[in-house]
């Protein structure tokens, strides 16, 4: 008998016929003997809808939000009358799924006469979600003879109270998970978990950060010790390229932790960045497969690297970046530059993406996303004021319409000559490379370029993926 932790994205519960075959998939491997954690996310695009009602309720847009909670009755009710058959069952998960959404209603009043929406209130707001869509999945699996109960991952997830992106405590959540989840397996039930959500000690609901459900399926299958996780989505596995960048990409059997860390950092949307940290330390199997190509096996993700016959396992690109540069003669030799820049950098909101540094010291740039670009530079231009009028920093620029460009794959680590071959295609292409950066791993080079040359860039380095592919 075996103890898997499945994920379920929201593509793979988003209507009833794709719940069905979420229940058929639990179905297969519970009559094999094994036991199953379902942690599921909200039902496809349900969470934006719920940011964008309570923005409405915020600018004073009542009928905005009351025609969303008409939608979501709708679309949750319509499920549940299409896969739990009419009795007891069903009345009471429709009168769960009323409920939470008048409550939904009732928190975006509090916000419409507010005029204000804080980060606690939207975690609070976008956790419904996931909230509706497990109480539905639940009663779809109980419909077919599955002993399954929902729950809210609060009550075994505790967090600190940094709204929107909160931390995990892990000592009391692996504790609660030990202690009261395990037990509830091993009575023969099958949990059916909301994923994306925690709650802080004081009992507030808070989230992991958007795509965060991923990373809450890591949590419970490591403090479970499960004998794998596996995140079901819509696509047959972690991809050499974005397949609407090139038609050609293809499906990589085997990646390390460390090279899906840097794809799904850098631009690769099949999981959330977080989602290995959890099981590292266990170094527990984890798996991409598709909902609805069951049969196939998909991505294995593990501890051990496994070069790639040529250059290139795959290429990445993040969109929607802003580059800023630091730089002046004044600088040279002059210590905690760097650091105070970041720091104003991190107090700003922003996370860095990716850094690069003169080695004369003389200049370093770094990318944050667009939506804090402005406000990271007017930050930096405050924190450097005397530098500035000392002309110890000679200019503080932000270069927009950029994108970062990450090739990834273990054969870089002692092979010579890679940047060599990766900036000869670039040069091949007459694309010009702005910033270049390498991690100490060696499992990835990141550089950024224009946005306008982005599909060129990757087309061009994808066939050395596709090589890779073809020899293996």
């Amino acid at each position: 008998m075996k103890l898997y932790t499945m994920k379920f994205g929201g593509t793979s519960v988003g209507s009833p016929e794709a719940i069905a075959q979420v229940v058929s998939i639990v179905e297969t491997d519970l009559s094999r003997g094994n036991r199953v954690i379902v942690v599921v996310s909200a039902m496809s695009k349900v969470t934006d809808s719920l940011i964008d009602a309570a923005r409405k309720a915020a600018s004073g847009n009542k009928w905005g939000y009351l025609s969303t909670a008409e939608t979501l009755r709708e679309r949750h009710g319509e499920a549940i009358v299409r896969l739990v058959p009419e009795g007891e069952d069903r009345d009471r998960t429709t009168a769960q799924v009323n409920a939470l959404i008048d409550d939904f209603v009732s928190v975006c009043n509090a916000i419409n006469i507010l005029g204000e929406l804080t980060p606690r209130i939207l975690d609070s707001i976008v956790a419904f979600g996931e909230r509706l869509s497990s109480r539905v999945i639940a009663a779809a699996m109980r419909a077919q003879g599955i002993n399954a109960r929902q729950y809210d991952a609060g009550q075994f997830v505790i967090t600190d109270d940094c709204y929107q992106s909160a931390n995990v405590l892990w000592d009391v959540t692996q504790a609660n998970i030990q202690h009261h989840l395990l037990p509830v397996i091993e009575s023969g039930v099958t949990p059916v978990i909301t994923g994306f959500i925690g709650q802080t000690q004081d009992g507030v609901i808070t989230t992991l950060g958007r795509g965060g459900s991923d990373y809450s399926a890591a949590i419970f299958a490591a403090a479970s010790d499960s004998d794998e996780l596996i995140i079901w989505t819509d696509v047959d596995g972690v991809m050499t390229t974005d397949p609407r960048i090139d038609s050609r990409a293809r499906v990589l059997p085997y990646v390390s932790y460390n090279e899906v860390g840097e794809l799904a950092f850098y631009g690769a949307k099949v999981l959330h960045p977080k989602t290995v940290q959890p099981i590292l330390d266990k170094q527990m199997p984890l798996r991409v497969r598709n909902t609805f190509n069951p049969t196939f096996e998909g991505t294995l993700i593990g501890p051990a690297s496994t070069p790639s016959a040529t250059v290139v396992k795959a290429v990445t690109a993040v969109r929607n970046v802003s580059l800023l540069t630091v730089g002046g003669r004044g600088m040279i030799g002059v210590p905690g530059i760097a650091g105070r820049a970041f720091l104003t950098t991190a107090q700003a909101g922003a996370n860095i993406l990716m850094i690069s540094q003169a080695s004369s010291e003389q200049s370093f740039c770094f990318v944050v996303l667009d939506n804090r670009s402005r406000l990271v530079k007017a930050a930096i231009e405050k924190e450097f004021e005397q530098e500035i009028a000392q002309r110890n920093i000679d200019h503080i620029e932000l270069l927009e319409d950029v994108v970062i460009i990450t090739v990834v794959g273990a054969g870089m680590r002692g092979t010579p000559g890679i940047a060599g071959r990766v900036f000869t295609v670039m040069g091949e292409q007459g694309i010009n490379v702005i910033a270049i950066a390498q991690g100490a791993s060696e499992c990835s080079i990141s550089f950024v370029i224009d946005e306008y040359n982005l599909e060129r860039a990757v087309v061009a380095l994808h066939e050395l993926a596709l090589q890779a592919v073809e020899m293996a």
